[in-house]
């Protein structure tokens, strides 16, 4: 399920069921909403009464992530984006007004991607600077605890992985992998996004084919781009 206030989100997958919020009209009631009026929090609250396998929010900004937030926090695989400078801040803007969640319940966040611009080779373009995973958050960033497993390297333009993943361990206890099988299969996937890198896919729907061919054939798909015999 995707919730967006505007429509830009494009999936193609069978089963997705896109949202998008809409304004009302006239006078508004006492809970100051307008007659047809249709909120990210009204159309987040009735997702998870889908029995969704992820829900995507276009962007949190108000009262919907007290209720996105209770969904992570009960299972439910959630992805959504917010504008902020570093995870600090991301934290911080959780936990005041207007959203004002509790930091047990922004403790239900696993992982954070930070997009941001940079210049390389003289073009300014948007980079993955870095994915930094929540341990554990305390009131106003005090006790807060963070881990960095992958940093951009602005001086060679690559992705260091550190090799210490507390969202990996998360996995590990979930499902049956061993450590080795996890990271076996982790570089079988980078490998394979990296090809794909080299042999120039990166049209949206052929990228979005080979994942999904992916999960069904593994074997298959690693064959195809040679990277298994």
């Amino acid at each position: 399920v995707s919730i967006e206030d505007t429509r830009e989100i494009q999936l193609i997958h069978e089963n997705w069921l896109p949202s998008v919020a809409r304004e009302g009209v006239g006078q508004t009631d006492v809970e100051g909403k307008r007659t047809g009026e249709i909120s990210l929090f009204d159309l987040l609250r009735e997702s998870f009464r889908q029995r969704p396998d992820y829900v995507i929010v276009g962007e949190i900004r108000g009262k919907e992530a007290f209720v996105l937030f209770q969904g992570m926090a009960s299972g439910h695989s959630c992805f959504s984006t917010m504008h902020a400078n570093d995870v600090a801040t991301v934290i911080t803007r959780l936990e005041t007004p207007p959203i004002n969640l509790s930091a047990s319940l922004v403790e239900s966040l696993d992982a954070v991607i930070m997009i941001g611009h940079a210049t390389i080779g003289g073009m300014d373009v948007r980079k993955v600077k870095t994915v930094e995973e929540v341990i554990k958050v305390g009131e106003g960033m005090r006790g807060t605890e963070l881990n960095t497993p992958f940093r951009w390297d602005p001086k060679t333009n690559r992705m260091i992985f550190s090799k210490k993943s507390y969202v990996f361990e998360k996995i590990i206890q979930r499902t049956s992998l061993t450590p080795e099988e996890l990271h076996l299969e982790f570089s079988k996937r980078a490998n394979l996004l990296f090809r794909m890198y080299q042999k120039k896919v990166s049209d949206f729907e052929e990228v979005q084919k080979v994942i999904h061919e992916y999960y069904k054939n593994p074997t298959k798909v690693l064959k195809q781009f040679g990277l298994e015999k």
